[in-house]
């Protein structure tokens, strides 16, 4: 997966065969920011996952926390 940087924030964009597999992957993703203690905004629509990574505590930009989160979330795939 690329992620673009764009808007002080790492966006990703993820195309799956159903909703059941988005949210699968929805899911995993949950379970992983819980682990990270870092949590994205990310919207879902049917089999597509939009996910935007950035740092709020750190005044909303792009910190290694995101970097780090991101890679783990392409290990999911």
């Amino acid at each position: 997966m690329a992620w673009t940087e764009q808007n002080n924030e790492l966006y990703g964009s993820f195309s799956f065969k159903d909703f059941s597999e988005a949210f699968a992957f929805m899911t995993r993703v949950a379970l992983l920011a819980e682990q990270h203690g870092h949590h994205p905004n990310w919207s879902n629509v049917w089999n597509k996952v939009e996910i935007h990574l950035n740092s709020h505590d750190a005044g909303g930009i792009i910190t290694e926390k995101d970097r780090k989160l991101a890679a783990a979330i392409d290990k999911l795939l």
